[in-house]
């Protein structure tokens, strides 16, 4: 009896989540903690950011640059714990390169996590507007314009129409978490339109959840906050099929 209770998780029975996420991100922990289902668990590994500086082209670049020599690290500490799944707490770099890229980023990270299965923000985002039959799509980011472009390239090559990419042009990593609900109210506004099927926030440093599950009841179509579809892909793909209530259609229907 005591070795067979020894070999049992105490917490964490369905699932230990493993999260990357830069050091300056305050918010997708508060998000995945918010929708927790029960016997799941999160653990973050972080990304030693510098300087959080994003107020141009080049900044953006350099704090990615700062990410790519941070990561491995992050999850080289955090695969301590020994989790089941990883799941990608900031979303930029996975867009990057398009479809071509993130899957580039997806094999590295299997490779430096000894082989676990990942969910990333780009590849979420795709498989929830697929899971709603979503072909036009409009999308909103904390980003500079040579993010959004990334953005763009890779919904389009997922075989979306893309009509429009507004960046918020957030001056810095840690700017991002005090956007406002106020702030997004005209943003969505103005990407709305009867010939958009869905409409995607990425940047997991925004806390989009509750604004998105209203907006949705409100405009009729799915808006997906980033770290709810990439949560849904996780549990998904580790066979939890848990529907929940309360943050967005994706988690309740799919």
């Amino acid at each position: 009896m005591a070795e067979e209770a020894a070999g049992k998780q105490v917490v964490g029975k369905r699932g230990r989540i493993a999260v990357i996420a830069p050091s300056t991100n305050t918010v997708v922990e508060h998000d995945l903690a918010m929708i927790r289902p029960e016997g799941v668990t999160f653990h973050t590994g972080r990304m030693y950011i510098e300087n959080p500086s994003l107020d141009s082209d080049v900044a953006f670049e350099r704090l990615l640059d700062e990410i790519r020599q941070s990561i491995t690290n992050a999850i080289r500490d955090v695969i301590t714990c020994e989790p089941t799944y990883l799941l990608m707490g900031m979303s930029a770099e996975t867009f990057w390169g398009g479809v071509a890229g993130n899957i580039a980023f997806e094999d590295r990270v299997r490779r430096r996590s000894n082989g676990l299965g990942v969910s990333t923000g780009a590849s979420a985002c795709r498989d929830a507007l697929r899971a709603f039959g979503a072909e036009r799509i409009s999308v909103f980011s904390p980003y500079q314009p040579v993010a959004d472009q990334h953005v763009s390239t890779f919904f389009t090559e997922a075989g979306f129409e893309v009509a429009s990419v507004t960046g918020l042009r957030c001056p810095s990593a840690t700017a991002i978490a005090k956007v406002t609900p106020e702030m997004l109210t005209p943003v969505v506004e103005s990407l709305d339109g009867p010939d958009v099927d869905a409409i995607v926030q990425v940047g997991t440093n925004l806390s989009f959840v509750h604004q998105a599950a209203q907006l949705e009841h409100e405009l009729g179509k799915p808006v997906l906050a980033i770290n709810v579809a990439t949560l849904w892909h996780a549990l998904r793909a580790t066979g939890i099929d848990d529907q929940i209530t309360g943050f967005g259609r994706i988690l309740a229907e799919h």
